[in-house]
């Protein structure tokens, strides 16, 4: 089911979540939903603060397509740096650039309750460095380096393709 979006400045945004303590239905469920509300709004990874949900569960899509799900999801290396653009859908039509992990190995639960990692470089680093710093109530706007304005971003993003 596709679920409402909340928005900024709404405060559940900057809210730090509970950590799951069980995977119940009600969990996958919320899974479900935040794939087809991502998949709906076009994005690239969804939190659960992101549908007003107080809960360390958030989903992000891999490049070739695969959803990741992240239940209680902590990194525990992050290395090198890199300054990309990123957006949110919780926060329409803003964009800037946020410096980043290039690389980070994470730690998370899979909706069967197994524990597991997973080594994450460039893309998928940001996008799930960005998830996560929603589940901590951390919003990408507070770590903008450079705002690029809307009807910039595409011309910005050519200009940067090799960086």
């Amino acid at each position: 089911m596709i679920l409402p979006l909340v928005l900024h400045p709404d405060e559940r945004l900057q809210s730090v979540t509970r950590p799951i303590q069980e995977i119940t239905e009600e969990v996958e469920e919320l899974l479900d939903n935040l794939q087809d509300t991502m998949i709906a709004h076009d994005g690239v990874g969804l939190a659960a603060p992101q549908v007003g949900k107080n809960l360390q569960v958030a989903v992000v899509e891999e490049e070739d397509g695969e959803i990741i799900e992240l239940i209680n999801p902590r990194i525990v290396q992050a290395t090198g740096e890199t300054i990309d653009v990123e957006g949110c859908l919780s926060i329409t039509h803003v964009y800037g650039t946020v410096a980043r992990a290039k690389r980070i190995l994470v730690h998370y639960y899979d909706r069967e309750g197994d524990e597991m990692e997973l080594e994450a470089y460039d893309y998928l680093a940001r996008a799930i460095q960005h998830e996560i710093d929603h589940l901590h109530g951390v919003l990408f706007t507070e770590k903008m380096i450079e705002r690029i304005p809307e009807e910039q971003l595409e011309s910005y993003m050519e200009g940067n393709e090799d960086d």
